[in-house]
């Protein structure tokens, strides 16, 4: 019995091996399901994607998905301080009149 090649971009070292990656390969490498991405593909959110070759397969660029997770961890208010709502100065209502 001959093993099955692996065909996960990740090679036996650690190092990614592929510039493209197919739904199941993109999923795993942001430790997701394939159903995610393809609700989030169909939602049009998340990483962004496209079909290629005859068959029209859905792949990831890995790079949009380097890029795709650093605007995540950007739009996070605890991973950008500048986002934190804990270090803007509080703002001061205006002041209505209560007569007519």
């Amino acid at each position: 019995m001959t093993a099955r090649p692996s065909l996960s971009p990740i090679d036996s070292s650690g190092t990614v091996s592929a510039a493209f990656l197919n739904v199941k390969a993109a999923a795993d490498y942001l430790g997701l399901s394939p159903h995610t991405l393809y609700v989030w593909r169909h939602r049009r959110q998340g990483p962004p994607s496209f079909r290629m070759g005859p068959r029209g397969r859905v792949m990831y660029r890995l790079e949009a998905l380097d890029t795709w997770i650093r605007e995540q961890e950007q739009a996070d208010s605890r991973s950008n301080p500048a986002l934190n709502p804990l270090n803007t100065p509080p703002q001061e209502r205006p002041c209505r009149s209560l007569g007519a």
